[in-house]
């Protein structure tokens, strides 16, 4: 078990308190009561493109982590560089151990269409591990209205597993508050979400959906898989 940077009984007092604080507030504490040891990890969605505006409108130090699969799509990475020219940001990279071709001479090619849990292990959750290492607070884009799987999730938690205290300053949004937010602040945002992708993951592993369609069912389509395994616990031997 990972040492934790605050007691169970705090955060249980925090999971009630910051329901009733705004997503600015929700950074704002991440950022001061765990200085220099906040990281925000970004997908480059509309949630990332939210969080980076407000922490660049609040001022705080937060460092921002992209994992980068090696297999996002062309608009995902020209929205990172939008980002970091208009608000002067760094961002810290960290990639999979391999790459897309040294993962099929080991793994055999596509492994994304044979076994889409590894894969996303290789390329997501491992590297998140390496991104939170010396880390006390882990915050991310997480909302309710994304999917059952997430109406559950609280503004601050405690990921016991990886050790740190995840906050999710959005949690409560709806997509129109997120995108009222990205149109009221002239924030560059992902084009795909105009294009029928409400949720955007890797190139192989995420479709369009129609209208009416579960947001979610674009990723991983025609499997039973829902999410990458990011905002699951770690299992033990997770890391090896």
């Amino acid at each position: 078990m990972a040492t934790l940077p605050v007691s169970a009984s705090e955060v249980e007092r925090l999971m009630r308190d910051a329901e009733a604080w705004s997503a600015e507030e929700r950074l704002s504490w991440a950022a001061e009561r765990f200085p220099g040891r906040a990281v925000l990890t970004c997908s480059w969605q509309r949630q990332s493109s939210v969080v980076i505006d407000m922490l660049s409108r609040l001022g705080l130090d937060v460092s921002i982590v992209e994992l980068d699969t090696g297999l996002l799509f062309p608009e995902t990475y020209a929205t990172r560089d939008r980002l970091v020219e208009r608000y002067g940001i760094d961002i810290r990279r960290v990639d999979p151990a391999q790459t897309v071709e040294e993962q099929a001479a080991s793994e055999g090619p596509e492994l994304w269409k044979r076994d889409p849990d590894r894969c996303c292990h290789l390329r997501k959750v491992l590297p998140l591990q390496r991104a939170l290492e010396g880390a006390d607070a882990w915050i991310t884009g997480i909302r309710r209205s994304q999917s059952a799987g997430r109406a559950g999730a609280k503004p601050i938690e405690l990921d016991a597993s990886r050790g740190v205290v995840k906050v999710q300053p959005l949690v409560d949004w709806s997509d129109e508050d997120v995108q009222g937010y990205l149109y009221a602040h002239d924030v560059p945002y992902n084009p795909l979400h105009d294009e029928g992708y409400p949720s955007i993951g890797c190139v192989p592993c995420t479709r369009a959906v129609a209208p009416g369609e579960d947001p979610r069912a674009g990723r991983w389509a025609g499997t039973n898989k829902s999410e990458c395994g990011l905002h699951l616990p770690l299992n033990a031997g997770d890391g090896i």
